[in-house]
């Protein structure tokens, strides 16, 4: 009897060797597989490698400035009672009510999503920033205002924030930053989700309940995920036609009670700064014929009437100036640092150095306790500031902020040397994510004379938080102390490989 013909769907996989039927089936799709999987891997090596486009990674020119302004936000005790000094929320709202060519603000976190069943309730700073910014569009119609912000305000595409929506039904253009442009924060994950998760977008119609407030529309898996490759526009940026601010503050309901610093200022050092801001907007689809400017400077033919210079510093760039300021610091020189977080190995071994050639360094860390609301665990000032201190014999000297629920979001670097001073400060953590390409961030870096008043303005922020002058500001570094080997090691992981939230 003659054998019965194959349909032609087990024509395609099936044949014969040897008289007998082989179904390749389970071979083709254990190749789809492998090839999934190693297109996941090449994104894996690539994502440790990747280079951030043109226009990132930026060092401005040293510009000649004259205007320069230290601004702060502290909550501290004092009496016993929690006190809260405010400034750069109130210079932001100033800025935006003088401009009358454009605004340009560039903020990572701009929304009012935090558990308002709890206990804690804070200032509506979105709210006020949102009014403001459509206010005074109403008032100068020809205005250009131009916000350019975060996915995780929109929780990675899960729906659009109710103020992003009130920007843009008021004429104002709101940019969510493209987070292709970003360098890789977690590429042993990132690998695997621009694979199997990214082509099937963030999805609508959420179940899952919103972790920053349960009022909030619910999320889907999808975001979820999303969230997980910790990539991240952290620019915190203010530039109008009059002045500008660098910051590490955000214009955030649950980050009211920060500690933070800003600088003000205006010129050709503005100018560069709107140069970076054009950059993201542009990478993130913003037509650039609509972007403002503000004229340019010829440096050459600028008459060096200010003793003080700073550059707009942003991403990579800002280690790299960093670890070469801190390279020149000689025995008798003075290193402060105020951060948020601190973790990035080039870092350690650069204060490490300077302490061995007898500079000062003085550390004023955020003990990473508290997260709006919620525990943390120490990781990584812990372990980091325990290593300093035990390598450098006690040389390096560290103090923790005396946080009551809320965080010290300082990113701040001050070295005295000499007859001069160099400040580094906006918004950038010193960790491999946030001066390692991986995340957008802004900094300047100012060289002022020692005797400057903004250096004398900071050296006084700064020896005021440590001695405790007029509250109870810092604390000893034995009461956050930890060291724990286990700690210290999963702290290097994390640092490694960007599976962490700092």
């Amino acid at each position: 009897m003659a054998e019965k013909p194959l349909p032609l769907g087990r024509m395609m996989v099936n044949t014969k060797y040897e008289g007998k039927k082989v179904d390749f089936r389970p071979f083709i799709k254990l190749a789809v597989l492998l090839l999934l999987l190693l297109l996941g891997v090449s994104i894996v090596i690539q994502g440790f490698f990747k280079e951030l486009p043109e226009g990132l990674s930026a060092e401005g020119s040293l510009q000649p400035v004259e205007d320069l302004v230290f601004l702060t936000d502290l909550t501290y005790t004092h009496g016993g009672e929690v006190q809260h000094e405010q400034a750069i929320f109130a210079e932001m709202l100033s800025l935006i009510e003088t401009a009358e060519r454009f605004i340009v603000a560039d903020f990572f976190l701009l929304n009012d999503a935090y558990d308002k069943s709890g206990p804690d309730t804070y200032p509506d700073l979105t709210a006020q920033f949102t009014d403001a910014l459509i206010d005074r569009k109403k008032d100068v119609p020809d205005l250009t205002v131009i916000l350019i912000t975060d996915e995780i305000n929109n929780f990675y595409g899960a729906y659009e924030a109710s103020h992003l929506t009130r920007l843009r039904e008021n004429g104002i253009d709101v940019v969510i930053t493209d987070p292709a442009i970003v360098g890789n924060s977690n590429p042993l994950y990132t690998g695997f989700w621009s694979t199997l998760i990214r082509p099937f977008g963030s999805g609508a119609m959420g179940v899952f309940p919103n972790p920053f407030d349960r009022e909030f529309p619910r999320v889907t898996l999808r975001s979820y995920l999303r969230l997980l490759n910790f990539k991240a526009n952290h620019r915190k940026v203010l530039i109008t036609d009059t002045a500008a601010l660098v910051t590490s503050a955000n214009p955030h309901d649950a980050s009211a009670h920060h500690s933070n610093i800003a600088f003000r200022f205006s010129g050709p050092l503005a100018a560069d700064l709107l140069q970076t801001e054009r950059s993201v907007a542009v990478l993130s689809g913003f037509d650039v014929s609509r972007f403002p400017s503000l004229p340019v400077v010829d440096i050459q033919n600028t008459p060096p009437a200010a003793e003080t210079r700073a550059r707009v510093l942003t991403e990579g760039k800002i280690r790299e100036h960093l670890l070469a300021e801190m390279a020149r610091t000689e025995s008798g020189d003075t290193i402060w640092m105020g951060q948020f977080y601190l973790g990035d190995r080039m870092v350690l071994e650069a204060l490490l150095q300077a302490a061995a050639r007898n500079v000062n360094v003085r550390l004023i860390l955020d003990p990473n306790k508290d997260a709006f609301g919620l525990q943390k665990s120490g990781i990584p000032n812990r372990p980091f500031a325990a290593e300093l201190v035990e390598k450098s014999a006690e040389a390096i000297e560290v103090r923790w902020y005396n946080t009551q629920g809320e965080q010290f979001h300082t990113k701040l670097t001050l070295i005295l040397r000499g007859e001069e001073s160099v400040l580094v400060g906006g918004s950038a953590n010193l960790t491999k994510r946030n001066i390692g390409d991986k995340n957008l961030e802004t900094m300047l870096l100012i060289e002022a004379p020692r005797n400057s008043r903004l250096t004398t303005d900071v050296t006084s922020y700064f020896r005021r938080l440590w001695s405790n002058q007029g509250g109870q500001f810092t604390l000893r570094y034995a009461d956050y102390s930890d060291t724990r080997t286990w700690r210290s090691w999963l702290y290097r992981f994390q640092e490694w490989s960007g599976f962490s939230t700092f």
